[in-house]
């Protein structure tokens, strides 16, 4: 098992996994919470587990029809973990929520790079993601508050700089819902949402439920190989 894997079990049937909960009333709201969203949304595949805790990050069943999964997502999203691939953010939010138990990828914040891209007149979260081009080609990118940074994401993807999975939830009235549809059009894994909603705690949300299913499964292994 890896170091940083949780021992708890799976979020079908009885239990259900959360590795930043701490055992007592956080656990049991977790474990109420899912119980309630699994029975009005299903849970028959691991695209279903992330529709259930987005929905349950937002409070708003809703969030659940407009999640968009292309081209294989969740399994890239493990195998990227697998290979220790970073975790890129575009803004600190992001990157504090993102879990640090289950996995051993480095979570990097495009903020702090912000400075190297040497542009003025951009946000500061496109400037970072655009420093940080050499991270991006097989790195999990999740961008979940600024358009303008997945835009610039979307413009390295068709230039070839190509990441492992790319959750885009960015939120607002301006290039939201255009530069999810654009990520969406361009073949890498990506998990988004259709409209102007969104936002971290769907970002957060959605990649914490894959290493969460990365753990169960290195948990697995682990207690077959004994």
């Amino acid at each position: 098992m890896r170091r940083q894997s949780s021992p708890r079990g799976d979020t079908r049937e009885n239990t259900y996994t959360d590795l930043g909960a701490i055992p007592g009333e956080a656990l049991r709201i977790s474990m109420q919470s899912r119980q309630i969203a699994r029975k009005e949304i299903g849970d028959s595949t691991p695209e279903d587990r992330i529709r259930q805790r987005c929905s349950i990050a937002v409070g708003d069943m809703e969030m659940a029809g407009l999640l968009r999964f292309t081209n294989d997502p969740v399994t890239a999203g493990l195998a990227a973990l697998g290979n220790r691939a970073p975790l890129i953010a575009d803004i600190r939010m992001v990157g504090v929520g993102i879990q640090k138990k289950g996995h051993e990828s480095r979570v990097i914040c495009a903020l702090d790079h912000a400075e190297r891209a040497g542009k003025e007149g951009i946000t500061r979260a496109r400037a970072g993601i655009l420093a940080l081009r050499d991270e991006i080609p097989g790195a999990i990118v999740v961008i979940g508050n600024a358009p303008s940074a997945l835009l610039s994401l979307c413009d390295m993807i068709e230039e070839g700089c190509l990441p492992a999975l790319v959750v885009g939830t960015p939120v607002g009235f301006v290039n939201a819902a255009e530069s999810k549809e654009r990520l969406r059009a361009l073949p890498v894994p990506s998990i988004s949402n259709v409209g102007t909603r969104g936002g971290t705690p769907v970002a957060v949300a959605a990649i914490n439920e894959i290493i969460t299913i990365f753990a169960e499964r290195d948990r697995a292994r682990s207690h077959a190989g004994e």
